[in-house]
C-alpha cells in the first residue's frame, strides 16, 4: 500500500521489493523494545513470525477495545504491488476486471489506497484469532479478535495499554467504495488522482455517486501458534 508511484503496482519487481524491505517483521532488538519486558517473555513464544499481513479496520483511533470487528477486512498480502493504479481504469475495465495479478474488480465495490491505486478487495469478517499488530512506529500490541457471537458480533482488544492509533501504520489508509444508485455512477473515472498521495491524518477521498468508507491499517507481523 506504498511505493513509488511511477511504478506498475501490477508488474513492478521493484515495488515489490520496496515493500517487503520496509514493512518485513521488526525482529531482533526493535521487536523487543516495544514490549514491556515481563509480557515479550510470556507473549513472543506464542507467535510466529508471518510475512506482513494487514487489517482495514473502522474502530476509532483511541479506542483500545470493543465490538464490530466483523466489519474488518483482512489481508493476507500487501494488496498494494497486485494493485492497478487508478489513471489505467479504463485498461482494467477494458480486460473485464481482470487485474495482472489475477484478482477481480468488482463495480459494485472497489477499494482504493491512498496513493490512487485500486486493490483487490480484503476478506470479511478478519478471521478470529489473536495477531501481533504493530503501525511500525513505536509499538506492538496483541490483537484479540473473538469468535462472531449470537448477534453477530465480533468483540475485539489490543494489549497493554495500546490504542488503534498506536498501532496504526499513518501513512496507509483505504477506501471502500460503493454505489449511493446505480452501479454505472460510482466509476474509479470519477477519482480526483490530484489529490494523491493522500496525506496522513485525512480521509480517502469523496467520488460523486459513490458511498465512501474510510479504513485505518494495521500490519500484522505474527499470529498466534495454536495446536
Amino acid at each position: 500500500m506504498s511505493h513509488d508511484r511511477s511504478e506498475d503496482p501490477g508488474n513492478s519487481e521493484s515495488a515489490r521489493a520496496t515493500h517487503i524491505g520496509r514493512r518485513g517483521f521488526l525482529g531482533g532488538a526493535a521487536a523487543v523494545a516495544t514490549f514491556p519486558s515481563a509480557a515479550m517473555a510470556s507473549y513472543l513464544p506464542k507467535f510466529r513470525k508471518v510475512k506482513t499481513q494487514y487489517i482495514a479496520t473502522r474502530a476509532r483511533p483511541s479506542e483500545r477495545r470493543g465490538k464490530g470487528a466483523q466489519n474488518w477486512g483482512f489481508w493476507s498480502q500487501d494488496p498494494g504491488p497486485r494493485g492497478v493504479w487508478v489513471n489505467r481504469y479504463d485498461k482494467l475495465a477494458a480486460s473485464g476486471g481482470k487485474a495482472p495479478a489475477q484478482w477481480q474488480f468488482d463495480e459494485a465495490e472497489w477499494w482504493l489506497d491512498e496513493n490512487g491505486v485500486l486493490m483487490e478487495k480484503p476478506v470479511f469478517p478478519i478471521p478470529a484469532g489473536r495477531y501481533l499488530v504493530t503501525g511500525n512506529r513505536t509499538m506492538m500490541s496483541v490483537l484479540t479478535v473473538k469468535p462472531m457471537d449470537e448477534t453477530g458480533d465480533m468483540a475485539w482488544r489490543l494489549n497493554f495499554g495500546a490504542s488503534i492509533y498506536d498501532v496504526t501504520h499513518l501513512e496507509c489508509r483505504a477506501g471502500r467504495y460503493t454505489p449511493v444508485g446505480d452501479v454505472a455512477t460510482c466509476t474509479p473515472k470519477d477519482v480526483d488522482q490530484s489529490v494523491f498521495p493522500i496525506k496522513p491524518g485525512t480521509w480517502m477521498p469523496a467520488v460523486p455517486g459513490c458511498h465512501m468508507r474510510d479504513y485505518a491499517v494495521l500490519f500484522v507481523v505474527g499470529v498466534e501458534v495454536t495446536g
